[in-house]
């Protein structure tokens, strides 16, 4: 894992150990267990098929939880066609099916739009939060980091009415029209 990180941020092993000693530091903040030593890296693009499936059932936030919690608490190999299959069980899937988009291709266009839009955002990593397609922020921030951000990002656009002239104004009743 830390080799992999430091190469893909251009960092040193003792930063990417650091930098992840921060994560699951936060993480453990948030009542969450991280198991960064024991992570098994691979290949998550059926995983993602897996969610593109349950965002179709409805369930695309349980699915996503449990994949994030077998890969980073429970260090199970979400790369693995039995593994997801099982996780979409415990998910709230129907296991059959789930097996079904895993042996096929389905979802797989889907998944690439998102890695191309990442792409265009220039997303490289997660936790990632783009707000009002112009305002992002990057890797896991503390509560009161996300709080100021959201502050800025609403004082800036924040609706300003350049001619308050007391005009008609509609709604879904129908137009006032102003009385002279």
């Amino acid at each position: 894992m830390y080799e992999k990180l430091a190469k893909k941020y251009g960092m040193t092993i003792e930063q990417a150990k650091a930098n992840t000693k921060n994560v699951v530091q936060m993480a453990r903040n948030a009542g969450l267990v991280f198991n960064m030593d024991t992570v098994i890296l691979t290949n998550t693009f059926d995983a993602h098929r897996l969610t593109m499936f349950a965002k179709t059932k409805g369930i695309m936030k349980e699915m996503t939880e449990r994949l994030l919690r077998a890969y980073f608490t429970d260090s199970k190999h979400i790369g693995d066609p039995a593994t997801l299959a099982q996780l979409a069980e415990e998910a709230g899937l129907d296991r059959e099916e789930a097996e079904q988009v895993l042996a096929g291709s389905d979802f797989a266009d889907e998944v690439r739009a998102d890695e191309q839009l990442a792409q265009q955002y220039r997303i490289t990593g997660v936790p990632f939060f783009l707000i009002n397609k112009k305002y992002a922020l990057s890797g896991a921030q503390p509560p009161d980091m996300i709080v100021q951000a959201l502050q800025k990002i609403i004082a800036e656009d924040e609706i300003t009415v350049l001619n308050d002239s007391g005009g008609m104004s509609c709604d879904d009743d129908g137009c006032e029209i102003p009385k002279k």
